[in-house]
């Protein structure tokens, strides 16, 4: 016999390319690129799509590890890490993450126990292991070299019989960061000389400093899935994650260095949270397949967020600020078709609207996104 730490992952070095530009997948820096521009109305709107994310121009944006297996001791890996929790999200979402389809696959907020530059974690050691119907995991996320600054941790414990599997999961994350970009008023008060036409601070560029809001996060989740087998083909899954914001414990400071070389303004919040913010992730959905070579998904997601606000809004329930109380509802259809195994076309829909204070921002409240494509897996 082989000893355990003769098999395993080796390494693994991940990156993702934008296909449009041929560049590296940065979304911080569509960010960046509507740092002092306005969307007060669609007339005056100057900002183009901007998303915060956990890849951020990192030549090695999405795994990038060394690891040892043992179908007996289990999966150990050092380095940049898809966490546990992101895991559970992709294999127990009816959808499968998508990007295009699925409220928890193109928000990383769930994946990333509350802010979607978690999903992935630098510096990090993360353990799985499978023992019969057992299934049990741990990640680390190492930090400053001194207190919990910008640490994190995660436990997993879940099963499987007859046809059920099941995960519980526990996430705390210290000094998570929530990116965005800075308004007008403030890239106008940035103090500095660089060269025209970029604005800087502390010898920090524009382009290269986000807004952020900076929280330390508490998550439980647990999600699962039924597999109906050779009775039928039918998969159902469902899931739940209570998501809890509160100040950090260790406040950050403008100039210190994020994901992907950005670094942060000497606008960021540090005590958005004063009454504590909960948000709590819902979904429901199934696979179903008529025939060996396709697919039909169905799927609900939902968000709830309490009202956290402070002052004059506390305990507010309309759109006037986005610390009111809100929801998000979500319904999806996805059909898929398989040509070969790694050939295949898929098509849907997927509705989406907010309301109160999930709806604070935006210009519009309801919208269906149709899709269709061709996708070769290499």
């Amino acid at each position: 016999m082989s000893p355990w730490w003769a098999t395993g992952p080796g390494s693994w070095l991940e990156t993702f390319i934008n296909p449009q530009s041929g560049n590296i997948s940065d979304a911080l820096k569509s960010l960046t690129l509507n740092n002092g521009k306005g969307c007060a109305a669609v007339a005056t709107c100057t900002q183009t799509v901007g998303v915060d994310s956990s890849i951020a121009g990192q030549y090695f944006g999405g795994a990038a590890y060394l690891g040892v297996s043992s179908p007996t001791i289990g999966t150990f890996t050092v380095g940049r890490n898809t966490t546990n929790l992101a895991d559970g999200i992709g294999k127990y979402d009816p959808l499968a993450a998508s990007n295009a389809f699925s409220l928890i696959g193109f928000s990383g907020t769930a994946a990333g126990g509350g802010d979607t530059e978690d999903r992935r974690l630098d510096q990090s050691v993360k353990y799985y292991g499978k023992y019969d119907w057992l299934h049990v995991g741990a990640l680390y996320q190492f930090g400053s070299s001194s207190g919990s600054v910008n640490t994190g941790y995660q436990l997993q414990i879940g099963g499987e019989f007859a046809g059920f599997s099941v995960d519980a999961y526990y996430f705390k994350k210290y000094d998570a960061v929530s990116a965005s970009s800075m308004s007008a008023v403030q890239v106008g008060q940035l103090n500095g000389v660089c060269p025209a036409p970029l604005v800087c601070y502390n010898g920090y560029s524009i382009a290269n400093t986000v807004n952020a809001t900076v929280s330390d996060n508490e998550t439980y989740a647990i999600m699962g899935f039924y597999d109906f087998g050779s009775s039928m083909p039918l998969k159902l899954f469902g899931g739940y994650e209570h998501i809890a914001f509160n100040n950090p414990s260790n406040p950050l400071v403008g100039g210190t260095p994020i994901i992907g070389g950005y670094v942060l303004s000497p606008f960021l919040s540090n005590t958005a949270y004063n009454n504590q913010k909960t948000l709590e992730v819902f979904w429901a959905g199934l696979k179903y397949s008529p025939m060996k070579n396709v697919d039909v998904m169905a799927a609900y997601y939902g968000y709830n967020q309490n009202s956290f606000a402070t002052g004059a809004n506390a305990g507010c329930s309309d759109t006037r600020a986005s610390q009111c109380s809100g929801t998000e509802n979500v319904l999806s259809l996805v059909v898929d078709y398989r040509f070969t195994k790694r050939f295949d076309w898929y098509a849907g829909s997927m509705y989406s609207g907010v309301r109160d204070g999930l709806a604070n921002g935006y210009l519009f409240h309801t919208n269906i996104a149709t899709t269709t494509g061709l996708r070769f897996r290499f």
